[in-house]
């Protein structure tokens, strides 16, 4: 019985080990702090099985040498000084040596001076907001799993509910600071092979920090419950090597300075019913359907119906405000900085049109580019 005790007592011991890291254990990472938090963890697991098998050791040995079979009478013995200060002390040392290395790890996991770059990350629900500071250079990062693969109508793939219509970008071998805040409710950007978990609490600016020696591309997801699609917010960081990077960062730039003069000519144009209502879909699938739901009638008491709504059938000027400039109390968000200009004016006559909502209005980009005051 003995022998079964301890041989049970070891394989316990063992078996984080011997398991694979992937599902029994955390992973090194790909950073300096990610192994530094890897080799604490497993520093502190060990003191945690020696300690566990000191105590249970030591009491299963008092219970098989002293049990009662073996004629053992029990002690009649109260205070002891010395065992006072023993087990007072001991317990002390161990702390204080799971201390130390804590600290030392805190304190480097919590520095984000002497940064190469700097990004504002900015959840919203359900997406996370990337800028990068210095540069013209901002985008919004989105769920790309097919629709198909969450309804369960084809097989999932290799990424299901991890991967992004535009992935953050980042240079290997450079300290990367992020500022984290949040549009609506409290997020949390994290990212388990850089060890970093930070919350995007709206209001409040968060800081954290990476260094990846590894090019590669890196997922994570929103750790906090945001709301009802918390389970679509994946976070995806390309690291590319440093050319690499600073090619990107100029490619990107150019881009931005392309969609700025293209948004000024868009006011130019005229879009037809047609155009608008297929464009218009699109982004309503993408940006409005998983509160107001694809057929548009909304969830009842939570996201108000589109579908015979009277912002969706009354007056124009109202309708687009609501989509440009949102409304504060409530889980609609402004679009302004989401869309483009051509996109706003065909979603709003997507919303008037599609359903019930026969109106038969065509907004065009100047009617949206004078909701903005442009």
């Amino acid at each position: 019985m003995k022998y079964k005790l301890l041989g049970g007592l070891a394989t316990l011991v063992a078996m984080p080990s011997m398991a694979d890291p992937s599902l029994w254990n955390m992973t090194p990472g790909v950073t300096e702090i990610s192994q530094q938090v890897y080799g604490l963890h497993m520093t502190i697991f060990y003191i945690c099985c020696a300690i566990a098998a000191v105590v249970f050791g030591v009491m299963i040995w008092a219970l098989i040498r002293h049990r009662k079979s073996k004629g053992a009478v029990p002690a009649h013995f109260h205070e002891s000084t010395k065992v006072e200060i023993l087990w007072t002390v001991i317990p002390f040392l161990i702390l204080i040596g799971m201390a130390v290395p804590a600290t030392s790890t805190l304190i480097a996991m919590e520095d984000p001076s002497d940064a190469d770059l700097t990004i504002q990350v900015t959840g919203s629900q359900w997406k996370w907001h990337y800028k990068y500071f210095n540069h013209e250079v901002e985008f919004y990062s989105l769920l790309s799993t097919p629709a198909d693969q969450i309804a369960n109508a084809e097989a999932k793939g290799e990424n299901y509910l991890l991967e992004v219509d535009k992935p953050l970008v980042i240079p290997a071998n450079r300290k990367v600071r992020f500022l984290l805040t949040s549009d609506d409710v409290i997020h949390s950007w994290w990212v388990p092979a850089f060890a970093v978990k930070k919350d995007a609490n709206p209001g409040f600016i968060n800081e954290a920090w990476t260094k990846v020696d590894e090019p590669g591309t890196y997922r994570g997801q929103c750790a906090e419950l945001c709301g009802k699609d918390h389970g679509f917010m994946p976070v995806v960081v390309e690291v590319l090597p440093e050319a690499e990077f600073d090619q990107w960062l100029a490619e990107q730039e150019q881009a931005s300075a392309a969609a700025a003069q293209a948004e000024q000519d868009s006011l130019a144009q005229t879009l037809t019913l047609e155009e608008s209502m297929a464009l218009g879909e699109q982004v309503y699938n993408g940006r409005c359907a998983a509160c107001h739901q694809p057929n548009g009638m909304g969830l009842q008491g939570v996201f108000p119906a589109i579908s015979g709504s009277p912002v969706a059938t009354g007056p124009v000027d109202a309708h687009v405000d609501i989509v440009v400039h949102g409304k504060p109390g409530t889980a609609m968000q402004a679009f302004a900085s989401q869309l483009t200009l051509k996109e706003l004016a065909a979603v709003v006559t997507f919303q008037r049109n599609a359903w019930d909502n026969q109106t038969g209005d065509v907004v065009q980009t100047a009617e949206v580019a004078k909701a903005l005051g442009q």
